[in-house]
């Protein structure tokens, strides 16, 4: 039969685009997220070289991709070639989701996951609480802006580089009460909610900062994720906080965001949290 009667959808094209990229989790991620609607979709993880980004997103369009995750180094690339921009993804100067329908759109999703895997699934209220943001790259930068939007009693954000913790300040602070600086500034407050976006955390290493502020902690949130209780989450349960999290229902939240933004619907999260924790 001639292809002119060939009316067999074509593949939905989704990647997410980093390096490195190898470990990344969300292929199976928004595999299970298609699987809960009946969705037939290829989703891949691709490593872009360092310099390539442009040219990788506009070859991934023209080959019919529909939308792509950008991950480390890429978040502030995507930033920039967007045509489009959320207002979070605006203040964010970071993208973490491009939708690539005809223009280049772009969003940031890193804060709404984050914001909900506390409140939903770990069950921790950041209205009114006093929460400590160590941190301030682009991981910090993606989250601030929705951390405030849940209106805490303030938001200290410090960084090793105080330029950068100053600059978020200026930045976000016509969303809520929010003050930065270096790393001492953390000390002789009182916390609910530690969160450590800082890029140590990628070498296994502490923050700089006194474990004094764990006392009485409600929740010690650390962004990366692992098999194992990372090793900022040993150190803050060992210092006094009362729960630890490490990052996977983020990563999870956030693809769930950006899920819905392509497809318009939300996918069940709290059972994909499960199947991933457990294959890992």
């Amino acid at each position: 039969m001639s292809d002119l009667f060939d009316f067999t959808p074509k593949q939905l094209r989704y990647a997410v685009f980093g390096n490195p990229i190898s470990h990344s989790k969300s292929p199976r991620v928004h595999g299970l997220f298609a699987e809960q609607f009946g969705i037939s979709l290829e989703y891949s993880a691709v490593q872009v070289d360092t310099g390539g980004f442009d040219q990788a997103v506009s070859g991934f369009q023209a080959g019919g991709g529909l939308g792509l995750n950008v991950t480390v180094p890429f978040k502030s690339n995507a930033w920039k070639l967007a045509d489009q921009l959320t207002e979070r993804a605006q203040l964010a100067e970071a993208v973490n989701t491009l939708s690539l329908d005809g223009q280049i759109a772009g969003d940031n999703t890193d804060g709404i996951g984050l914001v909900r895997d506390i409140e939903q699934n770990i069950g921790r209220a950041i209205s009114g609480a006093h929460v400590l943001l160590i941190g301030a790259g682009g991981a910090a930068c993606g989250v601030v802006g929705p951390l405030l939007d849940c209106q805490p009693a303030k938001l200290t954000v410090v960084n090793r580089t105080v330029d950068r913790a100053v600059e978020l300040e200026k930045r976000f602070q016509h969303l809520g009460a929010i003050c930065g600086g270096g790393l001492d500034l953390a000390t002789g407050s009182q916390y609910d909610i530690v969160i450590n976006s800082a890029s140590t955390g990628l070498s296994g290493d502490l923050p700089a900062v006194s474990p004094t502020v764990f006392n009485d902690v409600r929740i010690a949130y650390d962004l990366m994720y692992s098999a194992t209780s990372t090793g900022f989450q040993m150190w803050a349960g060992s210092n006094g906080a009362q729960t630890t999290s490490d990052g996977l229902g983020m990563l999870v939240e956030q693809a769930a965001e950006s899920f819905f933004i392509w497809h318009g619907k939300r996918p069940e999260t709290g059972i994909v949290i499960d199947i991933i924790r457990k294959e890992m």
